[in-house]
């Protein structure tokens, strides 16, 4: 036992085991650094990609509602949802009770509006 404990004294006391110790530290160190470098590459072109594709639906989801405006204005009598439920659930114009809600009272017409605009 004594010489074990002799041999750690002597290796704490090596410049040689020290240097190796930090040079090994060193090394997992940079490797480490080079694999979350790599990570952040990773994830950066995941971001550019999810970007662009975030774009992409943004302006599908503005030609639908252009589409929805221009048939509900062209054809009011056979639009499915009238133009100014449109305007009100896109947010363009202010609810009336009346239009929301087909006529119902006002309680009736600000949950329903509520609903819609969730």
């Amino acid at each position: 036992m004594e010489q074990v404990a002799n041999l750690l004294q002597r290796a704490a006391n090596s410049n040689a085991v020290i240097n190796t110790l930090l040079a090994s530290v060193f090394a997992v160190l940079s490797l480490r650094s080079v694999e979350q470098q790599r990570q952040i590459e990773a994830l950066e072109a995941e971001k550019d990609s999810l970007v662009k594709a975030n774009k992409g639906l943004k302006k599908t989801i503005w030609d639908w509602k252009q589409q929805l405006f221009s048939e509900a204005e062209a054809n009011p009598q056979n639009a499915f949802v009238p133009l100014s439920t449109l305007k009100v659930i896109y947010g363009e114009a202010t609810p009336a009770a009346s239009v929301i809600a087909g006529g119902a009272d006002k309680e009736d017409a600000k949950s329903t509006a509520s609903k819609i605009m969730i």
